[in-house]
């Protein structure tokens, strides 16, 4: 009986310290020394690739945001503010008022196949709405100019980017909204475009983000 219990209490300590050490090294000394690795080589990425401007941080380059006007009143779904570059659209994430610019609860795609309907109805009334925003004095947008990407969600809805022929056309509206050179506005999204990774990785693309806050950097000088 007391051979029992000796070999019980054995155990049982064995147990807890086997319990403690992993604590201590799977909960403590990992979790610094892979903070401490990360911060170290790509402090920014660990950080959440933050973006400043105006020495404050205004949001992530892996994560999108929305540039719209304000509610007016009967408004389910805002305006979009035409003086700024537009993303890519957001149907997955529905009408919400969870997220904001700078705080993103809600993500994700909007799960129709290619023959849905509700589909075939936002990508035609998208497509539409960005022949007719971007068809401005002396510049007209034709049908086949639009990427797929101007008229459809990413897999999140919360994409932060848009392929350089997106931002094409949409420079002679953001010039005239703006008050600036087409030119110059040009040269901002050629100055912004981002090769493919590696070389060889993904497609080209520009951050909508960092375009904007170059954008309203820009304005600001002129």
């Amino acid at each position: 009986m007391n051979n029992s219990v000796t070999n019980t209490a054995r155990l049982l300590w064995a147990g807890l310290r086997a319990l403690l050490v992993l604590t201590v090294v799977t909960g403590v000394i990992y979790p610094l020394a892979i903070t401490g690795v990360a911060q170290g080589l790509f402090p920014g990425r660990a950080n959440g690739s933050e973006i400043k401007a105006d020495g404050k941080v205004v949001g992530s380059s892996l994560i999108g945001q929305s540039y719209n006007l304000p509610l007016k009143k009967g408004q389910e779904t805002p305006d979009a503010d035409l003086k700024w570059f537009q993303g890519r659209p957001a149907n997955g994430l529905g009408t919400n008022s969870v997220n904001t610019q700078y705080k993103l609860i809600l993500s994700g795609a909007t799960n129709r196949s290619g023959d849905n309907k509700d589909l075939i109805d936002w990508v035609t009334a998208a497509k539409k709405a960005v022949i007719k925003d971007n068809s401005v004095g002396g510049y007209t947008v034709n049908p086949s100019d639009v990427p797929a990407d101007a008229v459809t969600s990413s897999g999140s809805g919360l994409d932060p980017d848009i392929s350089p022929d997106y931002a094409d056309i949409q420079v002679h509206r953001i010039a005239q909204k703006n008050g600036l050179p087409a030119a110059q506005v040009q040269k901002l999204v050629d100055e912004h475009t981002q090769g493919r990774t590696l070389g060889f990785m993904g497609e080209p693309r520009v951050n909508v983000l960092q375009l904007n806050i170059a954008l309203k950097d820009l304005v600001a000088k002129n």
